[in-house]
């Protein structure tokens, strides 16, 4: 019976959950030339400097408005390749 209940309360949670992130929108990108694929793989790439410096200052880690499905698989390509780089012995 318990479980029951927690089964209940979680799928509440997921529901409201899921309606609240069905409200959430992206603004339009107004880009002449956005960043693409190198860009992204080189914003993955630095992105721990990027972090230290955007706790001080005005940077943005990750560029919007971007090209999209390239932009985001370069900027994981380069977290990828740059958390192999430090974890290589």
């Amino acid at each position: 019976m318990k479980s029951l209940t927690l089964f209940k309360q979680l799928l509440i949670f997921a529901i409201i959950l899921l309606v609240m992130t069905g409200c959430a929108h992206q603004p339009t990108p107004n880009a002449y030339d956005p960043p693409g694929f190198l860009s992204g793989f080189l914003h993955g790439f630095i992105i721990l400097f990027s972090f230290i410096g955007s706790i001080f200052t005005d940077i943005r880690i990750y560029s919007f408005p971007n090209s999209g499905f390239f932009y985001d698989f370069g900027y994981f390509l380069g977290v990828s390749f740059f958390g192999a780089v430090i974890n290589a012995k």
